[in-house]
């Protein structure tokens, strides 16, 4: 593991909610994609007023990463890399503006100069050998995945892709496949209900065929637990047929604080269905979901 430390090459808005940041810099030469549409980092944020200090975290024997003794922990948070061109030596992270949030005020600022550190990506969708369709849906905060996973997907695939945004200003030009279908809805993105679970029951409604086929949904983690569910208990998909991603969680500032509130007893009982059998990892996570919905979580 590999904590980066990238200058921002130049800024560039693709819509008014939405800018690109390309990073460059010495920190990066070695940074090595994985070519995975989806793959994420975790990039660290200047904890003060001066955009260029980033107190970087060191990598441990363990593969994590600490904070130095004596420095202040660096502000981190979880994005998607939409592109990466070694050549050049330059990596783009598309950033969603909205109120609120430290890298997206960090974003809405951003100028040449600036400095973050980011670690080694990590790849998430995983399409099986046999793969002849797929369908890909999220909200504005998966849309930079998607047009990657787009610009990464054969001809031949059967792509269907449904995209929630805010509004129509949202919209961006995405690859078009000989067999494909992108359909834009308006809606949720924090400016009201997400609609996810509706939008991938009818992309794949029960009764369909699934040979060959892989879903990948992406967007606001609370939303996606009915998407979870749909796609493993009422359409029966195999867990390595479908992955779901969350992304964001309304009032994430205070989630962890409203986590530890919970009694002894039940943060007890929530722990222990990881270390029990109790199934596959996709099983687990449905459990334990509809656990945190019933407190509020």
């Amino acid at each position: 593991m590999t904590i980066h430390r990238a200058v921002v090459a130049r800024v560039r808005p693709l819509t008014a909610t939405m800018t690109r940041v390309t990073l460059h810099g010495e920190g990066v030469k070695d940074f090595r994609t994985t070519g995975t549409g989806d793959e994420y980092v975790r990039i660290f944020l200047p904890h003060g007023p001066d955009r260029t200090d980033v107190s970087l975290p060191r990598t441990t024997e363990q593969g994590g990463w600490e904070t130095p003794e004596g420095q202040p922990v660096a502000p981190m948070r979880t994005y998607t890399i939409r592109e990466v061109r070694p050549e050049a030596g330059e990596i783009d992270i598309d950033f969603v503006l909205h109120e609120g949030g430290i890298a997206s005020t960090w974003a809405a600022g951003a100028r040449p100069g600036d400095v973050i550190g980011l670690n080694d990506p990590t790849g998430l969708h995983s399409p099986p050998d046999d793969l002849a369709w797929q369908v890909l849906v999220a909200d504005q905060t998966g849309l930079p995945a998607v047009a990657r996973l787009l610009e990464n997907t054969p001809d031949h695939v059967r792509t269907r892709v449904v995209l929630e945004a805010p509004d129509p200003s949202a919209v961006l030009p995405l690859r078009e496949l000989p067999d494909s279908k992108v359909t834009w809805t308006y809606g949720g993105n924090g400016h009201g209900p997400s609609r996810l679970a509706d939008l991938v029951a009818a992309a794949v409604p029960l009764g369909t065929d699934l040979a060959g086929g892989y879903v990948w949904v992406a967007g606001e983690t609370n939303a996606l637990r009915a998407v979870r569910r749909y796609l493993r208990r009422d359409l029966g998909l195999p867990a390595d047929r479908f992955k779901v991603v969350g992304y964001w969680i309304p009032n994430s500032d205070t989630w962890s604080q409203r986590y530890e509130a919970l009694p002894d007893s039940v943060r007890a009982e929530l722990e222990a269905l990881w270390d029990g059998p109790g199934g596959d990892t996709v099983d687990v996570t449905i459990r334990y979901e509809a656990r945190l919905s019933e407190f509020g979580l």
